[in-house]
């Protein structure tokens, strides 16, 4: 879906999705068919230029913006939990 057709609506909808932290983009695109790239288009466009800088700014790198990436980290988290004398 392209972002040019999203009606006010829609827009409202992904950018409260993408603003929350702990909705990855891999969500978003599943419920609204927008690529992460299309995501930040959108957001960079709606939203006030400091409000944008800081979203980016929040979410760049966070494992919980992106699903493959938070699942690795707790797979290590988990790893690293376990006590080796219990085995």
């Amino acid at each position: 879906m392209s972002i040019e057709n999203l009606t006010d609506q829609q827009i409202d909808a992904i950018v409260r999705l993408a603003w929350h932290d702990r909705t990855s983009f891999e969500v978003i695109q599943e419920r609204a068919g927008i690529a992460e790239v299309d995501v930040i288009r959108l957001m960079r466009r709606e939203l006030e230029p400091r409000s944008f800088k800081l979203w980016r700014k929040r979410v760049s790198g966070r494992i919980t913006k992106h699903r493959k990436r938070l699942k690795a980290h707790l797979a290590l988290k988990h790893l690293h939990d376990l006590d080796p004398l219990d085995c």
